[in-house]
């Protein structure tokens, strides 16, 4: 506790769980319309009711002066929002930050990937299901592979320390290539996180229970090739690590439905325009920009409003991959 202002010096929950990792999402518009994240005519939110860069600058400093240690920025796309390097750079300065990251879709990456790593990003998820060309396209719409493959490509030659893919692993999607997405990490010293689609926001492209994969399935495709040797390595969210012995690779897996991890939950998630969600998969939240607006400047009231939040924070999520949704915002509004 802060003597001064009555503050605690770090975010636990009514479960006693330490939120030491925000995702912050600073935009819900994408370059892509995967088809498990978003529907392909989407509406998005006026500019007014987004975040401002500045806003989301004087979050991440309440959050890193109440403990918070990781900084997530996500979107949509982060990356095609308009000079979002410069709240790259403004968080990379924030002491007590030990870890600035980005989830991206790649296709910015060619241009930028020197400069987010110049800015103090250490290390970047990057979304990609599929290896092939044309398939690639029609998980994504719209996305050209060649160009995501040339972003991490200069994404490693800008030097970042860790570099992970993500995989939504889809039976009769991709689930052919799961170990052509294996082999392309090892080859390049990267890991990956096979992911369990999650059920949020309403969707036209297909039944997600049909083509649920759980992560043990996945496991089982990989050691029919390659020895998955168990670590407690973590990276600060949910991702379960195996090693591939001989190499540098991690294969990390993200079970929201086979492997519950809310027990361990450590986060909490900012979305585009100012709403802390205190679970991915409840609605419980504050207004965040309420606050930031009615109060401007006013540091000390923003960090109370985030400490009483805490108290609403749901011990977990009700994932049911066979009901209707019962969370009708998307992922690119939720952020990643």
């Amino acid at each position: 506790m802060s003597a001064d202002s009555g503050l605690p010096d770090k975010l636990v929950d009514r479960f006693g769980r330490h939120v030491t990792y925000v995702r912050l999402s600073v935009t819900d518009r994408c370059d892509f319309r995967c088809v498990y994240c978003m529907s392909e005519d989407m509406t998005f939110l006026p500019r007014a009711q987004v975040l401002t860069l500045e806003e989301m600058a004087t979050l991440g400093r309440a959050f890193t002066e109440l403990g918070v240690t990781k900084l997530r920025i996500t979107g949509g796309e982060p990356l095609v929002r308009n000079n979002v390097i410069w709240l790259f750079r403004e968080l990379g300065r924030l002491p007590g930050l030990r870890e600035l990251t980005l989830t991206t879709n790649g296709s910015q990456l060619e241009r930028l990937a020197q400069p987010l790593r110049d800015a103090g990003v250490r290390r970047l998820n990057i979304s990609l299901d599929s290896l092939d060309p044309e398939r690639f396209r029609r998980i994504t719409r719209v996305g050209d592979l060649h160009k995501v493959l040339r972003g991490i490509d200069a994404a490693r030659d800008a030097g970042f320390e860790r570099i992970k893919i993500n995989t939504v692993a889809m039976r009769n999607r991709n689930d052919d290539e799961i170990l052509d997405l294996v082999r392309y990490v090892l080859d390049r010293g990267m890991d990956i996180s096979f992911i369990e689609e999650m059920p949020l926001g309403v969707i036209d492209d297909h039944d997600r229970a049909e083509v649920y994969m759980s992560s043990d399935e996945v496991a089982d495709l990989i050691r029919a090739r390659h020895e998955l040797v168990e670590t407690a390595e973590k990276t600060g969210g949910p991702s379960r690590y195996f090693r591939i012995p001989g190499s540098d690779t991690r294969v990390g897996f993200i079970s929201p439905h086979s492997h519950n991890f809310c027990d361990s939950c450590n986060r909490v998630r900012v979305t585009t325009e100012g709403q802390l969600l205190l679970c991915l998969g409840q609605e419980h939240s504050m207004n965040l920009k309420q606050v930031l607006r009615s109060h401007p400047g006013d540091m000390d009231r923003l960090k109370r409003a985030i400490v009483a939040a805490m108290d609403i924070k749901p011990r977990g999520h009700d994932f049911n991959l066979d009901a209707k949704p019962v969370i009708f915002r998307h992922m690119s509004v939720t952020g990643g």
